[in-house]
C-alpha cells in the first residue's frame, strides 16, 4: 500500500499562518483540483483534528480518518477517528483493502507519519505566496530523510508541484 503526504507550501516553506488558517484561502484552484484528484484516487485521507476543524465536513468520495487527542471527541457523521500509531493504522487499512493513503496535515500529523517511516512519497505544491512566518511542514525534528524527485510539474504559470519518493 502506498502512503503519501500531500501539502501546499508557500515559497518560503509554510503550510499556514496559524492552526486556523485554511489553505484554500491562499492556494490556487489548480492545487485544490490536484488535491481532489489525488486524494480520491487514494481513497483514504488522514488528517489531524485541527486540520479537520478548518473544513468540518466529510470529503466526498473519500474515507476520512481524523487523529484526535485523548481528551477530545469528534462525532461527525461519515468521519472516522483514531489514536493509532501510523504503522498500526496503515497495517489495519491494508488488511481492510485500502490501496493508498493520503496524509493531508497538519504539521503534527505530517511529522508523526514521517517519523514512523511509513511515508513512501510526498506531493508538495509550491505556491507564489510569502508569509514570512507561520507553520512549517513539519513541526518536530525528524530523522534525516533523503528524497528522490520523481516529477516537477507546473500546475499553472506560478505554481509548481514537486513529487518525491522517500529513499528507504
Amino acid at each position: 500500500m502506498r502512503v503519501f503526504i500531500i501539502a501546499s507550501l508557500t515559497a518560503d516553506g509554510f503550510i499556514g499562518l496559524n492552526t486556523d488558517h485554511l489553505s484554500t484561502t491562499w492556494t490556487s484552484k489548480e492545487d485544490t483540483q490536484l488535491f481532489v484528484k489525488i486524494s480520491k484516487a487514494a481513497g483514504v485521507v488522514v488528517m489531524g483534528s485541527r486540520t479537520f476543524a478548518t473544513i468540518n465536513r466529510p470529503l466526498p468520495g473519500r474515507r476520512l480518518i481524523v487523529y484526535i487527542p485523548k481528551s477530545e471527541k469528534l462525532n461527525v457523521e461519515g468521519i472516522e477517528t483514531t489514536r493509532e500509531e501510523p504503522a498500526v493504522l496503515i497495517k489495519r487499512l491494508k488488511k481492510e483493502g485500502a490501496k493508498a493513503v493520503a496524509v493531508s496535515g497538519g504539521a503534527s500529523i505530517y511529522a508523526l507519519f514521517m517519523a514512523s517511516g511509513v511515508v513512501d512519497e510526498l506531493y508538495l505544491t509550491i505556491e507564489p505566496v510569502l508569509f514570512g512566518h507561520g507553520i512549517s511542514l513539519f513541526n518536530e525534528d525528524l530523522p534525516l530523510t533523503n528524497l528522490k524527485l520523481l516529477e516537477c510539474q507546473a500546475l499553472n504559470q506560478n505554481t509548481i508541484l514537486l513529487h518525491y519518493t522517500v529513499i528507504k
